[in-house]
Order: C-alpha cells, then sequence, then structure tokens
C-alpha cells in the first residue's frame, strides 16, 4: 500500500534532516542527490522546513559556475533544546543539548539510598531545571531518560526488575509534570547504547547485532533487520535472568540472583579476582594473573 502524501512528506523531511544533522550544511542539489528525490519534490520539502523553522540559509556553496552561487541550507540549532539523563541507582547525569546534539552544558548529581523517594525525586527535576536554565534554554522540546530496567512496550513505563531505587519510576512523572511542554521518554540504558552503535559506532553498518553490557550487571541489546527489538514484556535482553549450570539457585521474575548475572555480574567478577589472588584495589596487578581472570571471565560469558 503506498504511502499517503502526508506521510511520505514526513519522511522526506526526517531523512532531509537527518542528512543535514549528519554532513552539515547542503545545497538543495546536494539534498536531491543524498535523498534521490526529484528536483520537484526537494525544493518543496526545502520551503517546508524553512516555513517551519528548521532549517535556514547559512552561506552559499562557492561553487565555479554561472550564475549565482547555490544557496546553503542548516538546521537552526536553537530552535529547540533537548535533555539526556542517565539515571543510575546512586544518582543522576544530566546533559542539554540543541538540534544538532552540541552539548551547551552539563552536570551530575549523587542521590543516596536513604534519601527517600520524594526528596531523591525533586534532587534529580531540580538539577534538570539548573542544568536547562544554564543553557539558557526556554524550554525542553524532549527529555530522554537511560536507566536499568525494564521498560513496559505497552504503556512506556519503567518497571522494577533488578531492584531499582523507587525514585526512579516516579522521575518520570514528576518530569513530565514540571516540564508540561516537553515530552517524557525512558528507555533502557543497553538499548540507548545500541542505538548510538547503531548510529555513529561500529555497528552503523549493520542490520543484525547484538550488543552485551558488562557492568555492574549484565544486559543485551537485539537489533534484528535495522529495528530494536523489546520482546512483549520488554525483557528480551534481560540475559542476567537467564538460568544457567554453575549458581546456587534460580532467578526470581525480580531478583537475577541464581541467574547469569551470578556470574558475570561486578560482584562475580570481583570474586574471581580475588580467587586469583588479584586486590580489586590494586591497579598494578601482575599481568599473567590479571590475564587469567580476563580469560575466565571471557569464557563465563
Amino acid at each position: 500500500m503506498p504511502a499517503s502524501p502526508s506521510t511520505a512528506r514526513a519522511i522526506n523531511d526526517r531523512l532531509a534532516l537527518r542528512l543535514l544533522q549528519q554532513q552539515g550544511s547542503l545545497t538543495a542539489g546536494q539534498l536531491k542527490q543524498l535523498t534521490g528525490l526529484s528536483r520537484p519534490t526537494v525544493a518543496d520539502l526545502v520551503e517546508r522546513l524553512t516555513d517551519a523553522g528548521l532549517i535556514a540559509v547559512v552561506g552559499e556553496a562557492g561553487e565555479q559556475r554561472r550564475g549565482p552561487n547555490a544557496k546553503l541550507y542548516g538546521i537552526v540549532a536553537d530552535r529547540a533544546h533537548l535533555a539526556a539523563l542517565d539515571v543510575r541507582t546512586e544518582g543522576v547525569s544530566v546533559i542539554v543539548s540543541d538540534l544538532v546534539g552540541t552539548v551547551l552544558t552539563q552536570a551530575s548529581a549523587p542521590i543516596g539510598g536513604d534519601a527517600g523517594t520524594g526528596p531523591a525525586v525533586e534532587q534529580a527535576v531540580a538539577l534538570v531545571e539548573r542544568v536547562v536554565k544554564e543553557a539558557g534554554a526556554d524550554r525542553l522540546h524532549t527529555v530522554g531518560i537511560g536507566a536499568p530496567g525494564l521498560i513496559d512496550p505497552a504503556s512506556g513505563e519503567l518497571r522494577d526488575s533488578t531492584g531499582l531505587p523507587e525514585w526512579h519510576r516516579s522521575l518520570v512523572a514528576a518530569l513530565q509534570e514540571r516540564l508540561p511542554e516537553a515530552r517524557v521518554i525512558v528507555e533502557n540504558e543497553t538499548n540507548l547504547a545500541a542505538l548510538a552503535e547503531q548510529r555513529d559506532g561500529v555497528a552503523a553498518d549493520r542490520d543484525t547485532f547484538v550488543l552485551l553490557w558488562l557492568g555492574h550487571g549484565t544486559g543485551a541489546a537485539v537489533v534484528l533487520d535495522g529495528a530494536l527489538r523489546r520482546g512483549a514484556s520488554g525483557g528480551t535482553g534481560e540475559i542476567g535472568f537467564l538460568p544457567v549450570p554453575g549458581t546456587t539457585g534460580l532467578p526470581s521474575a525480580v531478583d537475577c540472583e541464581g541467574g547469569f548475572h551470578s556470574l558475570a555480574g561486578s560482584a562475580a567478577i570481583v570474586e574471581l579476582a580475588r580467587s586469583f589472588g588479584l586486590l580489586v584495589e590494586d591497579a598494578s596487578a601482575p599481568e599473567p594473573l590479571a590475564a587469567g581472570v580476563v580469560g575466565k571471565a571471557v569464557a563465563l560469558v
């Protein structure tokens, strides 16, 4: 079924904006060449995006040819501002950027586990408001939150999977209340890492890949045929819950102890290092010992 005219325009506009974001300013002729669209279609989308205030003439191409130089179009960077939050069990980091991804300001703040839900949420929201003010942004278009845990595919809400602090789940609603003009979205941190690799990293030329996340916990993100796959319950990448031999029990619906996490999580790797006679604080450990720890850890994965 062919796309409706409005859908086709939206697709073309998004494609043009993506190219301008990735490659910088372009002429209409360059947009035509890169998109494969016809000259009239490119002229229409340039006019449409200009009228919307999303792009503007930023210079001339300076081509050596007869007639006037071609106009260069670029994204109006301050047309909107975005905030990204990295939410951890022990605190939060905030970055505010413009439309082309230039970081305007950033800050972090620790949030103690004994702070209580209300005070913890207030600390996080206040940090966002302060960073937005420092960036000189009147308002935010979108707030994106990366956090550990499951994201419900139906509601988009953060669900507890590994004993997350209660303030994590309350933060989205609080931000939406204090920033009513902004769209607030939350995504699993491992999925976000996979999307970043797909866009600008080692998976830029891959349609299908798996990203393995090894940190305090373990996780994975699955990209199949170019699309992130979350699963019916949002738990596709929760490999820490996989039952494996060599553990003393089985994981539950909300606790991954006894699963793969027990073998490959940070606590397990620390114990593995100690079994080799290494102190976690000792960065100058003999190379053969360190290599043995790494080799055994890789074998577990």
